[in-house]
């Protein structure tokens, strides 16, 4: 049948839109690698900058290296298993066949979640510490059922007799397995490699559920660093994706020949590999310290600091929330110091899961803020010491908004001059914190009555007013412009404000949230000397001066918060919030009946059209 030029056309046109939807985002990224500002939508000019910063970042190279080695053992291993299994099954009875092959096809199918949390109670309940060996382990399990699904179809292909053919001239069962069989599989094989690698090199989900002791692969790291902007993530993937373009690229265009050598080239590689795995694992260290905090929430090279003055090793690892912390918490993992922020801090002293300071080792106490001292949900700070702390207010454009209409204080989020204008966050705490001040309740309200109110006037913002409810992501889109107000905590306002001139932090009169994460030393704790050493380190006026520059929230340490304020972030208003306003409150801890209120009431925000 003959095809018009006109099809011809729409087809070109066809192919040609389906390659921009997959690659274009693929090139903004690597073109936005070499911006020079830290905006990811905002180019500023060309510069190398983010390329330097991710070759100095020590735990984004160990991450890189975590990542692939687990990746080439796992693959080594499932393809091993997955290829025997697979060879075996042709030769097993058919009802054995059929029950494996569909066990085979659960890890496949079920969701990676649900594979995660099966792990990490499973490595939790034999009591084996989570790390390197874990995630290894989760990883070969995962893989396997992939590389047997690869090259079983291979092996259904291949005539029976040609085993028994080799054996008949002379081969062992072990060569006519090696010799004859494993050749006329390689097609199968090298797809199940491939995909395993690619599996275990991209996993995330399962990683992050059965890793601890400071063990993080590249998932787990560009995962914590999107909680701030943080353009080495697009320099890190570009590097990733040229890779993987030039060993396409070579492995079309080198002939057969060379091939053989780059074979054993990578082989030599692999061994190196093991090696290294092996000399890193020895210990070097008599003191470890395991500390615990959100990511992109420390200056990491104060970690390196701190391990040669104390002679020993810190074991860091990040999480997302404060929820996701107390599950693994829960989960058994084990660590010394926790960074959880207050409300977090009120539950696990009820649950009696962190120890006193001891502040007479805290040297440094008397440069803390007494604003950020006994606060309600740790009287005399018994239990914690401030880390930052900041509130909750409205950044605005100073172009677009009037102060005039900032005189309504969170009502302004309802005035429809900015329908469409205004991004909320994403949090169910905060978003009913709004709306509750706005209606001149207390925040931590367990009258069902006024949080009902408080629903109603959310959805009466989501009727009127077209909200965006943003997350991290706000910051960015703050520094670009993309609307005029937003809800924001006050350490991205400063951040954002340094980045883009026209915009201001306002704290409205009905009161806010004033939050303070700090620094506890759980139960668990092995060396509390060293716990101890280490918060009173992080009080030191150079180390809290490099830390609060780096992050950008409020310092516990007063003379170096107001130098900043001066300095760094002059005329910066939000990186000095009012902590001590008459109506503003700190988070309080919830009874699960209250909190499972907040949630249904918040899921209907969420999924109201």
């Amino acid at each position: 049948m003959k095809v018009s030029k006109k099809s011809k056309v729409l087809y070109i046109i066809y192919i040609a839109i389906c390659f921009l939807f997959f690659y274009l985002p693929i090139v903004i990224t690597m073109i936005y690698s070499f911006n020079s500002s830290k905006s990811l939508t905002n180019w500023t000019g060309f510069s190398l900058r983010w390329y330097g910063q991710l070759i100095d970042n020590a735990s984004v190279m160990k991450a890189v290296y975590v990542s692939v080695t687990i990746a080439l053992f796992a693959t080594a291993i499932s393809t091993v298993l997955g290829t025997v299994t697979a060879i075996g099954l042709s030769k097993s009875r058919k009802v054995i066949k059929d029950v494996l092959l569909n066990i085979n096809n659960l890890p496949i199918m079920s969701p990676d979640i649900v594979t995660a949390i099966g792990f990490m109670i499973l490595f939790s309940s034999i009591m084996m510490p989570k790390g390197y060996i874990t995630m290894l382990i989760a990883h070969i399990a995962f893989c396997t059922p992939y590389v047997i699904t690869s090259v079983y179809p291979k092996v259904r292909q291949l005539d029976p007799s040609i085993a028994d053919a080799a054996m008949d001239l002379g081969a062992t069962p072990f060569e006519a397995l090696v010799k004859v069989i494993i050749p006329m599989l390689k097609d199968g094989i090298y797809a199940g490699i491939l995909l395993a690698f690619t599996m275990s090199f991209d996993d995330f989900v399962i990683s992050y559920f059965v890793t601890g002791n400071g063990v993080q692969n590249i998932s787990i790291i560009v995962y914590n660093m999107t909680k701030r902007t943080n353009p080495t993530i697009n320099a890190l993937s570009t590097i990733v994706i040229l890779v993987i373009a030039v060993t396409l690229i070579i492995s079309k265009v080198v002939p057969k020949k060379a091939k053989g050598v780059m074979k054993t080239v990578i082989a030599g590689m692999f061994l190196i590999l093991v090696v290294i795995s092996l000399v890193l694992g020895i210990k070097t260290n008599n003191k470890t310290l395991r500390v615990y905090n959100a990511g992109e929430y420390i200056d990491t090279d104060l970690l390196e600091k701190f391990e040669a003055e104390y002679n020993c090793k810190v074991i860091y690892e990040t999480f997302d929330s404060n929820e996701s912390m107390y599950t693994k918490l829960m989960s058994g993992a084990e660590y010394d110091v926790l960074i959880p922020s207050d409300y977090m801090i009120e539950r696990l002293i009820k649950e009696e899961l962190i120890q006193p300071i001891d502040w007479e080792t805290i040297e440094n106490k008397g440069d803390i803020d007494p604003d950020m001292m006994n606060l309600p949900y740790d009287k005399g700070n018994k239990y914690s010491v401030p880390y930052f702390a900041g509130t909750v207010g409205i950044l605005y454009n100073k172009n677009v908004v009037s102060k005039e209409d900032l005189k309504a204080g969170w009502e302004v989020l309802r005035n429809k001059k900015y329908a469409g204008d205004i991004y909320m966050y994403d949090s169910e705490r905060d978003s009913f914190m709004v709306a509750l001040k706005a209606l001149g309740y207390s925040m931590n309200t367990t009258d069902k009555k006024e949080i009902d109110e408080a629903y109603q006037w959310l959805i009466e913002q989501r009727k009127t007013m077209n909200v965006v409810y943003a997350g991290d992501d706000v910051i960015d889109n703050m520094i670009s412009g993309n609307k005029s107000l937003a809800v924001v905590y006050s350490g991205d306002a400063a951040y954002i404000i340094s980045e883009n001139p026209d915009l201001d932090y306002y704290e409205p009169e009905e009161g806010t949230n004033v939050w303070c994460d700090g620094m506890v030393i759980t139960n668990d704790c092995k060396d509390k000397e060293l716990a101890e050493e280490f918060i009173d380190f992080m009080l030191d006026n150079e180390n809290a001066m490099a830390n609060s520059s780096y992050v950008g929230y409020t310092s516990p340490v007063k003379s170096v918060a107001e130098e900043l304020a001066e300095t760094e972030y002059e005329g910066v208003s939000a990186y000095m919030p009012n902590l001590t306003a008459e109506k503003n409150e700190s988070f309080g801890y919830q009874e699960l009946a209250i909190k499972e209120y907040y949630a249904d009431l918040w899921t209907k925000v969420k999924s109201y059209k």
